[in-house]
């Protein structure tokens, strides 16, 4: 697989589906990049996809849910795969309001404004009912933007963790459990050195009481925006997201190993 791609809908429970697509990185291999349809009273999707596969991000959307039935956009951060076709939900979508923070807010403004009346802002630790069933704004123990919130739902124990537990994978795979132990340790690892280099630096006390509080959070599933759906894994994803403040600093190539990886 050399350029993005999109694969069909699956769900990651009785009512939440997964919208899967992957982006090749060449030489280190593939990043899954999720959005998710969660399909309470008042319907919500989380991020919107790539850019480049807006048009069958939108089919796929189609195919699981009525975009105008949408109720709540939950942007989980303003980078580029997570807003690919935000502004086409935006019109598809009238009565759809975006949840985001501040910051977030803030952010969109210096490129393409939102509309301020389609606008929800909500801080970590503040909930939404989406239609008699709680959402919780929780920052994930990892991440790459200031603004980014992750989701807990409660009615199922789930938690949409943005780019949280995401994995540099080898194929494409149909769940987290698929991928095996090992390689999924080492494609997680290598991920979050990625891309959130700030962990090399961290108080390491205070990034392991951050992991014991999404121990006790114990979610039955996470979502996270960059790896398949993972059931019934959150103490195996902890152990390893917890190792990479030990672990050597992701240095990408020089212009030199690029040209080689070029060929």
């Amino acid at each position: 697989m050399d350029v993005p791609t999109i694969f069909d809908p699956y769900p990651a429970g009785p009512d939440i589906e997964v919208l899967p697509s992957y982006f090749p990185i060449p030489g280190y291999g593939l990043l899954p990049v999720n959005a998710f349809v969660l399909k309470s009273r008042e319907p919500v999707l989380v991020d919107t996809g790539l850019w480049a596969l807006s048009d069958e991000f939108m089919k796929n959307l189609s195919s699981v849910i009525d975009p105008d039935d949408l109720r709540w956009l939950w942007l989980t951060h303003n980078d580029q795969d997570h807003i690919g076709s935000l502004h086409r939900m935006l019109e598809a979508a009238p009565r759809l309001k975006v949840v985001t923070t501040y910051l977030g807010l803030g952010k969109m403004s210096l490129f393409r404004p939102l509309p301020l009346n389609r606008v929800h802002l909500l801080n970590p630790g503040q909930s939404i009912d989406v239609g008699g069933r709680r959402l919780t704004s929780v920052r994930p123990p990892t991440y790459d933007a200031p603004e980014t919130t992750g989701l807990y739902d409660h009615k199922t124990s789930t938690f949409f963790s943005a780019d949280c537990f995401g994995a540099l994978m080898s194929e494409p795979a149909g769940g987290a459990e698929d991928i095996g132990s090992s390689r999924l340790k080492d494609g997680m690892v290598f991920w979050t050195r990625v891309d959130s280099p700030w962990l090399h630096t961290i108080d390491r006390d205070g990034f392991a009481k951050t992991i014991s509080y999404f121990y006790g959070l114990s979610p039955g599933t996470i979502l996270s925006s960059h790896l398949p759906a993972a059931h019934g894994m959150a103490d195996e994803l902890l152990q390893y997201i917890a190792l990479v403040p030990d672990e050597v600093p992701f240095v990408g190539p020089d212009q030199k190993a690029f040209a080689a990886m070029m060929g």
